[in-house]
């Protein structure tokens, strides 16, 4: 099929307004049953369920916790943390988006049958079976998203949702519907993905013998096989249910679901098990966005070792020209806070306020963890093409020193995770580099089963899938680089509480930037409130210092179901507190 044609019907209907989902507002407009003999028209419906995920770019909502600040001074992050989130002014609302997207699916999945999708019906048959599974999928995905952006405490102490819809709305519907209980939504995300799994392959790859209840090879191959990587299979489904599972089996939402830590495992675990467990990590995951050999070698939609979904890969230098320090031309914009840098351990594994682990806060930089300087840009550090060094002390003679221009760090600290350092910015000889968007790592389902084995059954318990959280942290740790024999993790593997720290602070090192830690929080029921700090250096000396202070309320660990929709309906009830 031809892609940009796919891809310009997908705009069409992104930028058609909701009215255009029930009859078209303009005459020219093509109503759905022009779908019904045009399969391409037809695939322009569901593929607004791709352009919508909200993965598809970079949100850093880090700026809003405790890992990051902004020098971005209208920062929508910067600006919720520091006390104007409201209702009415929340930058991390899925409802709209969300919402849309699962219109757009159940309007595809209630015409689905009705389109001619290839001449032979058999052939037909496949592609509305493998469609209509994206589509289940898709509508799962964004269920996910709907909860974890608007799920919370009702008025009368229940754990609501969204309202569940699986029919498309009409012009003459009835808008004003309650909201669903969690536990509803989350049934329904698992019935969807279900429904995916049945009717999608694991992989969209080309198949050697011809699967059972199939008669012709090729004509499976051209509706299952590889012209379809990067679309929804069953395999992003599972994960979709792992991550999901995740979510309601954490303390901020396990009095209001069935979803236990056990569920949250097996289903990760499911997962994982696809790629041979813990023996299926791959060594270079952590620095997936900096193989450049690996990135430049992607074609035809095949997956790096670490990748289970991702966005295509494009030339760009604009997330270099936002973060690289002033020096290289950059903006600077997000810079990691102390509170991070002091969340790395020592190279010994050893936490830095560990007597055992060697720290000295007169060289804080000195044999630590390889993964901070991995990700963080600290003073002397070199970035850049021409392996430029970096000089953020406030006594520094460069922009790149603290608070010395609007581009320069607030917090002593700029970011080089996610950055192609082969990336030029100088006006000079700019160039770009390819860049993809990862969805889903396998190293975030890694760290949601350790969490959600060590829950259910300890450190050292293994479920049914062969391995543990120890034996999870263990080979993550080891491939960061932490020295072995990991004394530290052994001296804790009998203990659950302090496991569960340590595998919080490794899911923060290894996903940091990445949009994880302002929903990890919530989900755990953590401190919010702990102000951003950085680092003054001057004469070679160190001192943390006050950058940012966050003000969130108790309630705010649930966002907010958009105020304008409580006002058009009153069958909706506004989360606790807001």
């Amino acid at each position: 099929m031809n892609k940009t044609l796919l891809l310009a019907l997908a705009a069409f209907f992104v930028l058609s307004s909701c009215d255009d989902l029930f009859t078209p507002a303009i005459e020219n407009n093509r109503g759905l049953e022009d779908m019904y003999g045009e399969a391409e028209y037809a695939q322009g419906i569901l593929l607004n369920g791709y352009t919508r995920i909200p993965t598809n770019g970079w949100s850093f909502n880090d700026v809003a916790t405790d890992d990051a600040v902004s020098n971005d001074n209208s920062n929508d992050y910067r600006e919720i943390a520091t006390g104007q989130w409201t209702a009415n002014n929340n930058p991390l609302s899925q409802w709209t988006n969300a919402k849309a997207a699962i219109q757009y699916m159940n309007i595809f999945l209630a015409e689905a049958d009705k389109v001619t999708w290839a001449t032979d019906e058999a052939v037909s048959a496949m592609f509305r079976d493998r469609l209509k599974g994206e589509a289940y999928g898709l509508r799962a995905l964004y269920m996910y998203y709907l909860l974890q952006a608007h799920g919370g405490w009702g008025p009368n102490g229940e754990l609501l949702g969204v309202p569940i819809l699986l029919e498309p709305e009409q012009t003459d519907s009835d808008f004003n519907k309650e909201r669903a209980t969690f536990e509803a939504c989350m049934q329904q995300l698992y019935s969807d993905v279900a429904q995916a799994e049945q009717l999608l392959p694991l992989d969209f790859e080309d198949a050697a013998e011809l699967p059972d209840g199939y008669t012709n090879l090729d004509d499976y191959n051209r509706v299952f096989g590889h012209y379809a990587r990067l679309r929804m299979t069953g395999r992003i489904a599972k994960a979709i249910r792992a991550q999901a599972a995740l979510l309601a089996a954490s303390p901020a939402y396990s009095n209001g679901t069935s979803t236990t830590w056990e569920d949250a495992a097996h289903h990760a675990g499911e997962v994982l098990n696809l790629i041979g467990g813990v023996g299926g990590m791959d060594p270079n995951g952590a620095t997936w966005y900096a193989n450049a050999g690996e990135i430049n070698d992607l074609a035809s939609g095949t997956n790096p070792p670490e990748i289970l979904w991702r966005s295509d890969v494009g030339e760009s230098n604009d997330l270099e020209q936002q973060h690289f320090p002033p020096t290289l031309y950059g903006s600077g914009r997000l810079n990691p806070t102390q509170n991070l840098v002091d969340a790395f351990p020592m190279a010994n594994g050893y936490p830095i306020a560990d007597p055992a682990s060697g720290y000295d806060p007169t060289q804080p930089y000195a044999n630590r963890d390889p993964r901070l300087q991995r990700y963080i840009l600290v003073n002397g550090s070199t970035a850049g093409p021409s392996n430029t060094t970096i000089v953020t002390a406030a006594d520094g003679t460069t922009n790149d020193a603290l608070n010395r221009v609007e581009t320069s760090t607030r917090t002593g600290y700029y970011l080089r995770k996610l950055l192609r350092q082969d990336v030029n910015l100088n006006p000079v000889t700019t160039n770009t580099q390819r860049h993809y968007k990862a969805r889903i790592r396998y190293t975030e389902l890694f760290l949601a089963y350790a969490e959600a084995a060590n829950e259910a059954w300890g450190p050292m318990g293994m479920g049914a899938y062969g391995f543990s959280a120890y034996d999870v942290v263990a080979a993550l740790r080891q491939r960061a680089g932490i020295a072995q024999p990991d004394t530290y993790l052994e001296s804790i593997k009998a203990d659950p509480t302090a496991m569960r720290t340590l595998i919080r602070n490794e899911r923060r090192l290894e996903l940091c930037f990445e949009g994880f830690r302002f929903w990890d929080l919530r989900r755990w029921n953590a401190d919010l409130t702990e102000p951003a700090q950085g680092v003054r250096i001057e004469g070679g000396n160190h001192a943390t210092i006050a950058v940012e202070n966050r003000f969130f309320q108790d309630y705010m660990q649930y966002g907010p179901i958009p105020y304008s929709e409580i006002l058009k309906f009153d069958a909706l009830v506004q989360n606790q507190g807001w």
